[in-house]
Protein backbone atom coordinates (compact mmCIF):
# COMPACT_ATOMS: atom_id res chain seq x y z
CA UNK A 1 0.00 0.00 0.00
CA UNK A 2 2.93 2.05 0.86
CA UNK A 3 4.48 1.67 -2.05
CA UNK A 4 1.52 2.36 -4.05
CA UNK A 5 1.21 5.74 -2.86
CA UNK A 6 4.64 6.46 -3.03
CA UNK A 7 4.39 5.99 -6.78
CA UNK A 8 0.81 8.02 -7.32
CA UNK A 9 2.60 10.53 -5.30
CA UNK A 10 5.77 10.87 -7.42
CA UNK A 11 3.33 10.30 -10.75
CA UNK A 12 1.56 13.82 -9.30
CA UNK A 13 4.61 15.66 -8.97
CA UNK A 14 6.15 14.41 -12.21
CA UNK A 15 2.97 16.22 -14.18
CA UNK A 16 3.40 19.52 -12.42
CA UNK A 17 3.80 22.34 -14.61
CA UNK A 18 4.36 26.07 -14.16
CA UNK A 19 2.59 28.49 -15.63
CA UNK A 20 5.78 30.01 -17.44
CA UNK A 21 6.43 26.58 -19.48
CA UNK A 22 2.86 24.73 -19.74
CA UNK A 23 2.92 22.60 -22.83
CA UNK A 24 -0.11 21.58 -24.98
CA UNK A 25 -1.50 18.40 -24.07
CA UNK A 26 -4.58 15.96 -24.55
CA UNK A 27 -5.79 17.39 -21.53
CA UNK A 28 -4.14 20.32 -19.22
CA UNK A 29 -5.81 21.18 -15.78
CA UNK A 30 -5.26 24.85 -14.62
CA UNK A 31 -6.00 24.93 -10.74
CA UNK A 32 -5.80 27.78 -8.13
CA UNK A 33 -7.44 30.85 -7.24
CA UNK A 34 -4.99 33.24 -8.83
CA UNK A 35 -6.47 33.96 -12.07
CA UNK A 36 -3.99 36.42 -13.70
CA UNK A 37 -2.04 33.25 -13.72
CA UNK A 38 -4.65 31.11 -15.02
CA UNK A 39 -5.65 33.52 -17.74
CA UNK A 40 -1.53 33.88 -18.39
CA UNK A 41 -1.44 29.64 -18.63
CA UNK A 42 -4.54 29.68 -20.96
CA UNK A 43 -2.90 32.12 -23.42
CA UNK A 44 0.71 30.98 -23.20
CA UNK A 45 -1.14 27.30 -24.02
CA UNK A 46 -3.54 28.92 -27.09
CA UNK A 47 -0.74 30.36 -28.26
CA UNK A 48 1.56 27.55 -28.67
CA UNK A 49 -1.58 25.67 -30.42
CA UNK A 50 -2.36 28.57 -32.68
CA UNK A 51 1.61 28.33 -33.88
CA UNK A 52 1.48 24.91 -34.70
CA UNK A 53 -2.23 24.56 -35.76
CA UNK A 54 -3.09 27.93 -37.45
CA UNK A 55 -6.55 26.72 -38.40
CA UNK A 56 -7.25 25.43 -34.78
CA UNK A 57 -10.96 25.14 -33.93
CA UNK A 58 -11.60 26.90 -30.71
CA UNK A 59 -14.53 26.08 -28.16
CA UNK A 60 -15.38 27.66 -24.97
CA UNK A 61 -17.71 25.78 -22.25
CA UNK A 62 -18.75 26.16 -19.12
CA UNK A 63 -18.51 23.80 -16.88
CA UNK A 64 -21.85 25.52 -14.13
CA UNK A 65 -23.83 25.92 -16.99
CA UNK A 66 -22.96 23.01 -19.22
CA UNK A 67 -25.39 20.79 -20.99
CA UNK A 68 -25.20 17.18 -21.28
CA UNK A 69 -23.56 15.91 -25.03
CA UNK A 70 -21.72 19.10 -25.17
CA UNK A 71 -17.97 17.90 -24.93
CA UNK A 72 -18.92 15.13 -26.95
CA UNK A 73 -20.12 17.56 -29.75
CA UNK A 74 -17.37 20.13 -29.29
CA UNK A 75 -14.79 17.18 -30.22
CA UNK A 76 -16.31 15.30 -33.17
CA UNK A 77 -13.45 15.87 -35.84
CA UNK A 78 -15.00 18.38 -37.90
CA UNK A 79 -15.70 17.80 -41.84
CA UNK A 80 -12.32 19.25 -42.86
CA UNK A 81 -10.20 17.49 -39.47
CA UNK A 82 -8.83 20.69 -38.20
CA UNK A 83 -7.22 20.16 -35.27
CA UNK A 84 -9.40 21.17 -31.79
CA UNK A 85 -9.02 23.65 -28.46
CA UNK A 86 -11.75 23.14 -26.15
CA UNK A 87 -11.18 25.60 -22.63
CA UNK A 88 -13.44 25.05 -20.46
CA UNK A 89 -14.18 27.44 -17.23
CA UNK A 90 -15.77 27.39 -14.20
CA UNK A 91 -15.06 23.90 -12.66
CA UNK A 92 -15.32 24.92 -9.44
CA UNK A 93 -19.21 25.45 -9.80
CA UNK A 94 -19.34 22.48 -12.14
CA UNK A 95 -22.80 20.24 -12.54
CA UNK A 96 -23.14 16.49 -12.24
CA UNK A 97 -23.49 16.82 -15.97
CA UNK A 98 -20.13 17.88 -16.99
CA UNK A 99 -18.36 15.89 -14.19
CA UNK A 100 -19.96 12.62 -15.81
CA UNK A 101 -19.13 13.83 -19.20
CA UNK A 102 -15.83 14.97 -18.39
CA UNK A 103 -14.61 11.72 -16.40
CA UNK A 104 -15.88 9.36 -20.01
CA UNK A 105 -13.77 11.62 -21.72
CA UNK A 106 -10.55 11.09 -20.39
CA UNK A 107 -10.78 7.29 -20.62
CA UNK A 108 -11.07 7.42 -24.38
CA UNK A 109 -9.28 11.65 -25.26
CA UNK A 110 -8.77 12.25 -28.63
CA UNK A 111 -5.06 13.15 -29.99
CA UNK A 112 -6.56 15.84 -32.60
CA UNK A 113 -8.06 17.74 -29.13
CA UNK A 114 -6.40 19.94 -26.63
CA UNK A 115 -8.83 20.72 -23.45
CA UNK A 116 -7.88 22.63 -20.62
CA UNK A 117 -9.75 22.86 -18.15
CA UNK A 118 -9.74 25.56 -15.81
CA UNK A 119 -10.85 25.09 -11.82
CA UNK A 120 -10.18 28.32 -9.34
CA UNK A 121 -10.45 26.31 -5.92
CA UNK A 122 -12.30 24.54 -3.76
CA UNK A 123 -14.09 21.23 -3.55
CA UNK A 124 -16.13 20.76 -6.42
CA UNK A 125 -15.17 18.58 -8.47
CA UNK A 126 -12.53 16.57 -6.52
CA UNK A 127 -12.97 13.37 -8.31
CA UNK A 128 -12.51 14.77 -11.66
CA UNK A 129 -9.30 16.64 -10.71
CA UNK A 130 -8.27 13.56 -8.77
CA UNK A 131 -8.21 11.98 -12.09
CA UNK A 132 -6.34 14.01 -14.16
CA UNK A 133 -3.80 14.16 -11.91
CA UNK A 134 -3.52 10.32 -11.41
CA UNK A 135 -3.84 9.95 -15.53
CA UNK A 136 -0.68 12.11 -15.20
CA UNK A 137 -1.67 14.93 -17.61
CA UNK A 138 0.22 18.33 -16.78
CA UNK A 139 -1.23 20.47 -13.89
CA UNK A 140 -0.46 24.06 -13.11
CA UNK A 141 -1.11 25.09 -9.95
CA UNK A 142 -1.96 28.85 -9.62
CA UNK A 143 -1.87 30.09 -6.09
CA UNK A 144 -1.52 33.72 -4.79
CA UNK A 145 1.88 35.29 -4.93
CA UNK A 146 1.46 36.72 -0.76
CA UNK A 147 5.30 36.52 -0.30
CA UNK A 148 7.75 39.73 -1.30
CA UNK A 149 10.02 36.67 -2.37
CA UNK A 150 7.72 36.03 -4.48
CA UNK A 151 6.68 39.08 -6.23
CA UNK A 152 10.31 40.10 -6.67
CA UNK A 153 10.73 36.69 -8.33
CA UNK A 154 7.71 37.34 -10.90
CA UNK A 155 9.24 41.00 -11.67
CA UNK A 156 12.66 39.58 -12.37
CA UNK A 157 11.69 36.91 -14.37
CA UNK A 158 9.39 38.83 -16.31
CA UNK A 159 12.07 41.42 -17.17
CA UNK A 160 14.44 38.35 -18.19
CA UNK A 161 11.94 36.91 -20.58
CA UNK A 162 11.54 40.81 -22.36
CA UNK A 163 15.01 40.96 -22.57
CA UNK A 164 15.44 43.83 -20.13
CA UNK A 165 17.28 44.44 -16.86
CA UNK A 166 16.22 45.74 -13.71
CA UNK A 167 18.40 47.11 -10.77
CA UNK A 168 17.34 44.90 -6.99
CA UNK A 169 16.37 48.63 -5.47
CA UNK A 170 14.26 49.00 -8.48
CA UNK A 171 12.57 45.52 -8.53
CA UNK A 172 11.56 46.16 -5.13
CA UNK A 173 10.18 49.64 -5.40
CA UNK A 174 7.87 48.64 -7.94
CA UNK A 175 6.95 46.02 -5.44
CA UNK A 176 6.66 48.39 -2.85
CA UNK A 177 4.51 50.71 -5.57
CA UNK A 178 2.21 47.65 -7.28
CA UNK A 179 2.30 44.78 -5.88
CA UNK A 180 -0.60 44.40 -4.12
CA UNK A 181 -2.27 43.21 -7.58
CA UNK A 182 -0.59 40.78 -9.57
CA UNK A 183 -2.19 41.71 -13.04
CA UNK A 184 -1.20 45.65 -12.48
CA UNK A 185 2.57 44.54 -11.17
CA UNK A 186 2.46 42.18 -14.67
CA UNK A 187 1.10 45.29 -16.57
CA UNK A 188 4.09 47.82 -14.71
CA UNK A 189 6.38 45.03 -15.82
CA UNK A 190 5.65 44.99 -19.94
CA UNK A 191 5.40 48.91 -19.46
CA UNK A 192 8.67 49.46 -18.51
CA UNK A 193 10.04 46.92 -20.24
CA UNK A 194 8.48 48.48 -23.64
CA UNK A 195 9.75 52.18 -22.89
CA UNK A 196 12.91 51.45 -21.11
CA UNK A 197 16.43 51.74 -23.30
CA UNK A 198 18.81 50.54 -21.03
CA UNK A 199 18.37 48.70 -17.26
CA UNK A 200 15.75 50.31 -15.40
CA UNK A 201 16.69 51.77 -11.93
CA UNK A 202 14.68 52.99 -9.02
CA UNK A 203 14.35 56.87 -10.41
CA UNK A 204 12.47 55.26 -13.40
CA UNK A 205 10.41 53.40 -11.32
CA UNK A 206 9.72 56.32 -9.03
CA UNK A 207 8.97 58.57 -11.85
CA UNK A 208 6.53 56.24 -13.28
CA UNK A 209 5.19 55.01 -10.15
CA UNK A 210 5.99 57.23 -7.53
CA UNK A 211 2.50 58.78 -6.87
CA UNK A 212 0.73 55.31 -6.14
CA UNK A 213 -0.35 54.91 -2.42
CA UNK A 214 1.42 51.82 -1.73
CA UNK A 215 4.59 54.09 -3.13
CA UNK A 216 3.88 56.97 -0.60
CA UNK A 217 3.60 54.49 2.23
CA UNK A 218 6.62 52.78 1.72
CA UNK A 219 8.22 56.38 1.28
CA UNK A 220 7.01 56.99 4.94
CA UNK A 221 8.52 54.01 6.22
CA UNK A 222 11.96 54.28 4.97
CA UNK A 223 12.85 57.89 6.26
CA UNK A 224 11.69 56.68 9.47
CA UNK A 225 13.68 54.08 9.12
CA UNK A 226 16.34 55.84 8.47
CA UNK A 227 16.11 58.28 11.47
CA UNK A 228 14.95 61.26 9.53
CA UNK A 229 11.93 62.16 11.12
CA UNK A 230 11.70 65.82 9.78
CA UNK A 231 11.37 64.17 6.21
CA UNK A 232 8.81 61.03 7.33
CA UNK A 233 6.41 63.69 9.08
CA UNK A 234 6.57 66.03 6.38
CA UNK A 235 5.76 63.14 3.34
CA UNK A 236 3.36 61.59 5.74
CA UNK A 237 1.42 64.53 6.20
CA UNK A 238 1.50 65.54 2.55
CA UNK A 239 0.00 61.95 1.98
CA UNK A 240 -2.95 62.13 4.51
CA UNK A 241 -4.08 65.77 3.26
CA UNK A 242 -3.76 64.39 -0.29
CA UNK A 243 -6.29 61.56 0.68
CA UNK A 244 -4.10 58.44 1.45
CA UNK A 245 -5.62 56.43 3.96
CA UNK A 246 -3.55 55.64 7.93
CA UNK A 247 -4.15 51.54 7.36
CA UNK A 248 -1.65 51.34 4.26
CA UNK A 249 0.97 53.54 6.30
CA UNK A 250 0.60 51.91 8.85
CA UNK A 251 0.86 48.51 7.23
CA UNK A 252 4.57 49.57 5.76
CA UNK A 253 5.87 50.67 8.95
CA UNK A 254 5.10 47.20 9.95
CA UNK A 255 5.94 45.14 7.42
CA UNK A 256 9.69 46.92 7.40
CA UNK A 257 10.13 46.27 11.12
CA UNK A 258 8.99 42.55 10.57
CA UNK A 259 11.59 42.33 7.83
CA UNK A 260 14.20 43.58 10.58
CA UNK A 261 12.96 41.40 13.44
CA UNK A 262 13.20 38.60 11.53
CA UNK A 263 16.27 39.26 9.91
CA UNK A 264 17.89 40.39 13.65
CA UNK A 265 17.06 36.74 15.02
CA UNK A 266 18.53 34.82 12.17
CA UNK A 267 21.69 33.13 12.13
CA UNK A 268 23.64 31.96 9.19
CA UNK A 269 24.88 33.93 5.91
CA UNK A 270 22.65 36.09 3.84
CA UNK A 271 21.92 33.24 1.52
CA UNK A 272 20.78 30.98 4.46
CA UNK A 273 19.15 33.33 5.90
CA UNK A 274 17.34 34.93 2.79
CA UNK A 275 16.48 31.23 1.64
CA UNK A 276 14.93 30.17 5.81
CA UNK A 277 12.71 33.19 5.59
CA UNK A 278 11.40 33.37 2.06
CA UNK A 279 13.44 36.73 0.99
CA UNK A 280 15.66 38.01 -2.17
CA UNK A 281 19.69 37.89 -0.73
CA UNK A 282 20.17 41.63 -1.61
CA UNK A 283 17.24 42.81 0.58
CA UNK A 284 18.22 40.18 3.45
CA UNK A 285 21.86 41.78 3.18
CA UNK A 286 19.79 45.53 3.25
CA UNK A 287 18.17 44.97 6.56
CA UNK A 288 21.63 43.17 8.04
CA UNK A 289 22.89 46.89 6.91
CA UNK A 290 19.82 48.38 8.52
CA UNK A 291 19.66 46.60 12.00
CA UNK A 292 23.06 47.90 13.40
CA UNK A 293 21.35 50.85 13.81
CA UNK A 294 18.93 49.50 16.33
CA UNK A 295 19.16 48.41 19.88
CA UNK A 296 16.92 45.45 20.50
CA UNK A 297 15.36 47.83 23.12
CA UNK A 298 14.59 50.41 20.26
CA UNK A 299 13.27 47.56 18.10
CA UNK A 300 10.77 46.35 20.28
CA UNK A 301 9.23 49.70 21.25
CA UNK A 302 8.89 50.57 17.81
CA UNK A 303 7.02 47.70 16.72
CA UNK A 304 4.74 48.11 19.70
CA UNK A 305 3.79 51.23 19.14
CA UNK A 306 3.37 50.43 15.46
CA UNK A 307 1.07 47.18 16.49
CA UNK A 308 -0.90 50.13 18.65
CA UNK A 309 -1.25 52.69 15.58
CA UNK A 310 -2.67 49.36 13.89
CA UNK A 311 -5.27 48.94 15.93
CA UNK A 312 -6.16 52.55 16.71
CA UNK A 313 -6.01 53.69 12.81
CA UNK A 314 -8.47 50.27 12.36
CA UNK A 315 -11.30 51.77 14.90
CA UNK A 316 -9.68 52.16 18.45
CA UNK A 317 -8.94 55.85 18.09
CA UNK A 318 -11.08 58.54 17.36
CA UNK A 319 -7.35 60.22 16.34
CA UNK A 320 -6.18 57.90 13.54
CA UNK A 321 -4.07 60.49 12.00
CA UNK A 322 -2.13 61.17 15.31
CA UNK A 323 -1.65 57.41 15.98
CA UNK A 324 0.84 57.40 12.51
CA UNK A 325 2.24 60.81 14.24
CA UNK A 326 3.18 58.99 16.90
CA UNK A 327 4.19 55.68 15.43
CA UNK A 328 6.58 57.73 12.94
CA UNK A 329 8.42 59.92 15.82
CA UNK A 330 9.10 56.76 17.82
CA UNK A 331 10.97 54.53 15.11
CA UNK A 332 12.29 57.82 13.77
CA UNK A 333 14.15 59.12 17.47
CA UNK A 334 14.97 55.22 18.16
CA UNK A 335 17.38 54.88 15.37
CA UNK A 336 21.03 55.06 16.58
CA UNK A 337 22.85 57.98 15.88
CA UNK A 338 26.20 57.22 14.55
Amino acid sequence: MAAAQTTRAKSVAANTASWRDVAPAAVVLITGPEDYLGIRSMDRIRAQVRAAAPEVELSRLNASSYEPGSLAMAVTPSLFGEAKLIEIDGLEAMNDDFLADALGYLGHTDADVVLVLRHAGGVRGKKLLDAVKAAGWPVVDCQPMKKDAEKTAFVMSEFKAGGRRIEPEAVQALVNAVGSSLSELAAACSQLIADAATAVDAATVERYYGGRVEATAFKVADAAMAGNGPLALSTLRHALATGVDPVPLVAALAAKLRTLAKVAGAQGSSAQIAKQLGMQPWLVEQAQRDVRKWTPEGLIRSIQVTAEADAQVKGLSRDPVYAVEHAVTVIATSVRRN
